[in-house]
């Protein structure tokens, strides 16, 4: 639906945004929450005559536009669309902005779905692709073409956790005319907000931080361009690819904790990192909290904490790294992550399969744990005991 007005224009705090953005009392019963919407019409007064301009619950639904109105707002942008998935929302960022000839630079360590979209549906519309590591702007400048439209980021990386600079990547991509899509989704507009640092357009796969209770599939886009969101409302009403009010909903609960949680994260995390640093079977230990990070100036120079997400690789290869996903018990093995539940996978065998083969292929030895929101000390205990 687009921009709002909004009483939280004015700079309050996040957490009150987070609570309040979008979400005024109902006017007509005085609910405190947004109601659920279940409809998927709306009586019009006359032809054309609408009711708030709602006409069709795939163009615009009210519990849906109070959650674009939060998102937009916790973001800092001025526009914001709910989707059903967060490829859903890629999907439709990808078709926005690229045609027949043109070029996208992604990470080299992109998500896994992400890649799979462009190299294998985008490439047969004529869009071509260069993988660059993201914490490496020169190498992002380089791969820039006369072609390229858009330059791809995720930041922190999934499932590395590799850092990139946003607004040196934000300078490049626009020096070359191109704009910056930033996947927000590990940081989570708590922890990071890119469109303040020269991003064009934020994205999410809100079923991981934001939505944060592993019980609803979403994705967003943000952006403060009134041309560039008029173009995804027409492929969100267009193509369709909408979240129902349900959907919405349940993500606006979970948005209310978002800060409260990603603080919780984040000090499990750290206490993570650091206990699998002094194991003697992890070879090395990825998270941008950790001065031996190669991005943890920069991650601490345009995040406000580090997030939930920890990677190490295992002595003794693909075998060890199955072996301790397996023995964890708190750990659920299962793919996703952000929810409040702590969850472990092995990339190369899950999340990140498609890749095999490629130029984006992750390490087989390689762990990847979304640390939740227990008892810190029991998260240590267990990774620790499935190690051995």
């Amino acid at each position: 639906m687009g921009e709002y007005p909004s009483k939280m224009s004015t700079p309050y705090g996040f957490a009150t945004r987070a609570i309040h953005a979008g979400q005024d009392p109902d006017p007509t019963t005085g609910a405190v929450n947004v109601p659920i919407y279940a409809t998927s019409t709306y009586a019009q007064d006359g032809v054309g005559g609408l009711r708030e301009g709602f006409e069709y619950s795939r163009t615009g639904n009210p519990t849906r536009r109070a959650l674009e109105t939060c998102l937009a707002s916790l973001e800092r942008g001025r526009f914001g669309r709910a989707f059903s998935s967060g490829m859903g929302a890629t999907d439709a960022a990808l078709r926005t902005f690229l045609k027949p000839g043109d070029h996208i630079v992604i990470p080299n360590d992109a998500y896994g779905g992400t890649f799979r979209l462009i190299d294998k549906v985008f490439s047969q519309w004529g869009v071509t692709h260069s993988p660059a590591p993201v914490s490496d702007v020169d190498a992002i400048r380089a791969a820039i073409t006369p072609a390229t439209k858009l330059v791809w980021i995720e930041t922190p990386t999934n499932p590395l956790l590799n850092i990139g600079d946003i607004a040196a990547i934000a300078s490049v991509a626009h020096e070359a005319g191109a704009k910056l899509v930033v996947d927000n989704t590990f940081a989570s507009p708590a922890l990071q907000t890119p469109l303040e640092l020269g991003a064009d357009v934020v994205l999410h796969s809100t079923t991981k931080y934001v939505g944060g209770h592993s019980d609803v599939v979403g994705g967003a886009l943000v952006t403060s361009d009134e041309e560039i969101d008029a173009a995804f409302g027409f492929l969100q009403n267009g193509a369709g690819a909408v979240p129902g009010p349900f959907d919405a909903y349940l993500t606006l609960r979970g948005i209310k904790t978002l800060e409260l949680r990603m603080e919780k994260h984040s000090d499990n995390a750290e206490l993570v990192a650091e206990a699998l640093t002094r194991h003697p079977r992890v070879k090395k230990v990825i998270y941008p909290g950790l001065e031996s990070h190669p991005g943890h100036v920069v991650a601490a120079k345009q995040m406000r904490r580090f997030g939930g997400m920890v990677s190490f690789l295992v002595e003794g290869g693909e075998e060890a790294a199955l072996e301790v996903c397996a023995r964890t018990k708190l750990f659920t093995l299962a793919e996703s992550l952000g929810g409040v539940e702590s969850l472990i996978e092995h990339p190369g065998k899950m999340t990140h399969a498609s890749t095999a083969g490629s130029m984006l292929e992750v390490p087989a030895d390689l762990v990847r744990v979304s640390v939740g929101i227990e008892s810190g000390d029991d998260l240590v205990a267990d990774l620790l005991e499935a190690l051995g």
